[in-house]
């Protein structure tokens, strides 16, 4: 795609790009260790180095501090005019981050025709809500069969956000004139025989990191609640070619953390005193409560996998540079994924055909096929479980608990045995996954700079120690140095699960024991979170509430993945159960 066609395509670069162009990046506070002192107008001196050696860690002689002072005040003045251009969260670092390894090069099948799977006709219920919790494999039969039309599923899910939102809040924005309009485009051109593919005329709703003309795209966030980006992000517009149609912009936790944003918190539907968990927080819930027949979410760090796992809806985190970000969110240009949420694991799959792909406009998306085959039999493939996870007992010799899904864990494994599948045991790579977040936490506070010199964190819903706010305000301190060398460690990680998935296509673990949460978001591995049983809240209160398995692939290997997380939802039904409305009509 052409630099001219990037604007034929909707996109303004000027305004995308330069969007807080009106904000100067001008200001006196320096960043890092070494500043702590001259922050406040001091000159830069061989004390001041001391004191800045208490932060780093370091230690020099008087002697080298002297050597130092003059390189230092450079280094000030370069920082001061780089705080001169104005960067707008859509302008990306220009180096950019591959999660192949070194050396590596990945066997990748050639591209072939999408095979689904056969759905057996469904008669028209007498109430068109009994259609809300379908999954898009059979309400893409019935629209392609003009049993339904858009319209009236449109008409649909938009009275269902009507009636449950004001006590799920899980919506921004309603785009209702868009939604409709789309829909009479759609019905208009499946009755001239003009049928795009399995998301034509299915509603869909957008997480509010992604930008779409004409409305507000919020971020979660009380200082951008006004925001408008005239353009439609690169997965928007790929979804309007699919034929989708969006009705609604869902919420996220400010800035892509948690469930609660400007508005407050996003509930769970299966149990109003929860939250949805985040970020994909409003994905997660109007999926799970039937207010659209998909969603979009990301995940930088369990974005997608929590609230999927919380709100019992499937989740795919695709490989990093499998699907293009551009005009969304940047958190963290090296870990920030878009994918699905959905009702299943098919449903995923064809929403993964119509969005994965380069751009020309995200460096990081590779050219490389998805080839979705609902007919793969999982016995083709090597799988293997997580076994030091799946052995953990659930209390320590403290009686904690440590493992609170075994239960259902040990079920999913069994439900293996049933489907004839033997599987592999593996151990995941041991390394400090955690010590490496320090990537994303530099990122971010990168990508947030302006939020925080300015003061405007304060506007922030959430100030705890542990929310950005604060963890911008902390990420100041991290060196550029610890900041590369965490990336070379990274580089290490690459290589480790590389080896890995030598060994097996697939790895089945539990979604909150261990670190493969983690390590797979910083190895940029793809996931899928499927729900695997329900539990009580806890003694006392019985609501059901879900709980979910984790299926990893290797890189690009989407394809393998899916299959083999869909034969194990197919050997359940937990996928087919959802919240009762009468449940969410009392609770709210």
């Amino acid at each position: 795609m052409s630099d001219d066609s990037f604007l034929t395509a909707g996109y303004d670069r000027r305004r995308f790009l330069g969007y807080f162009s009106a904000v100067g990046l001008g200001g006196t506070l320096l960043p890092g260790v070494l500043w702590a002192k001259v922050a406040g107008g001091e000159e830069i001196t061989p004390a001041t180095i001391a004191c800045a050696e208490e932060i780093s860690g370091l230690k020099f002689t008087d002697a080298q501090r002297q050597q130092m002072v003059d390189g230092l005040k450079s280094q000030e003045t370069q920082i001061q005019q780089l705080r001169t251009i104005a960067l707008d969260n859509a302008v990306a670092p220009a180096v950019h981050f591959d999660p192949v390894p070194p050396g590596v090069t990945l066997r990748l099948p050639a591209k072939r025709a999408m095979v689904r799977s056969r759905v057996p006709a469904r008669t028209m219920p007498r109430e068109l809500d009994e259609l809300a919790f379908l999954p898009v494999t059979e309400l893409s039969e019935l629209v392609r069969r003009r049993k339904v039309t858009a319209t009236q599923l449109t008409e649909m899910y938009l009275a269902r956000i009507t009636r449950y939102d004001p006590a799920l809040k899980a919506v921004i924005t309603v785009t209702r004139e868009r939604a409709l309009r789309q829909a009479r485009e759609a019905d208009a051109e499946i009755a001239r025989g003009t049928y795009r593919g399995p998301l034509h005329g299915i509603p869909w709703g957008a997480k509010d990191l992604l930008a779409v003309k004409g409305y507000k795209t919020t971020w979660g966030a009380g200082p951008y609640r006004e925001q408008t980006i005239d353009a439609d992000a690169a997965v928007v517009q790929r979804l309007d070619a699919a034929g989708a149609i969006l009705i609604a912009k869902l919420t996220l936790g400010e800035l892509a953390q948690g469930d609660i944003w400007f508005g407050g918190t996003t509930k769970n539907p299966w149990n109003l005193s929860q939250g949805s968990s985040g970020s994909s927080a409003g994905p997660g819930s109007a999926v799970a409560a039937g207010l659209v027949g998909f969603a979009i979410g990301t995940e930088t760090l369990g974005s997608i996998s929590s609230p999927a796992t919380r709100n019992g809806v499937t989740g795919l985190r695709p490989t990093f540079g499998r699907v293009p970000r551009t005009g969304a969110m940047a958190l963290s240009w090296t870990m920030d994924k878009i994918g699905p949420m959905a009702r299943s694991v098919e449903d995923c799959a064809l929403v993964l055909e119509a969005i994965h792909g380069p751009d020309n406009f995200d460096r990081a998306v590779k050219n490389i096929p998805f080839s979705w085959d609902a007919s793969l039999k999982p016995s083709s493939l090597r799988i293997g479980y997580n076994k030091a996870a799946f052995d953990l007992a659930e209390r320590n010799d403290k009686n904690e608990v440590q493992h609170g899904t075994k239960r259902f864990d040990d079920a999913a494994l069994a439900v293996f045995r049933t489907m004839g599948v033997t599987l592999v045991p593996v151990e995941l790579p041991e390394m400090p996954y955690g010590a490496m977040r320090l990537v994303l936490t530099a990122e971010g506070a990168a990508a947030f700079d302006e939020l925080t010199r300015s003061g405007r964190d304060a506007e922030l819903v959430q100030q705890t120690p542990r929310d950005w706010a604060n963890t911008f305000r902390t990420a100041r301190f991290i060196a550029a140095v610890d900041y590369v060398n965490a990336n070379r460690a990274r580089t290490l990680a690459m290589l480790k699960w590389h080896a890995l998935f030598e060994t097996v296509d697939v790895i089945v673990t539990p979604t909150n024991v261990g670190s493969q949460l983690t390590a797979t978001n910083l190895t940029g591995h793809p996931a899928v979170i499927l729900p695997s049983g329900f539990r009580d809240t806890s003694e006392t209160d019985r609501t059901q509430v879900p709980v979910s398995l984790t299926f990893l692939g290797g890189l690009y290997q989407e394809a393998a993945l899916l299959a083999v997380a869909k034969a194990w939802q197919d050997a359940t039904d937990f996928h087919l159960k959802y919240p009762v409305v009468k449940v969410i009509d009392e609770q709210r």
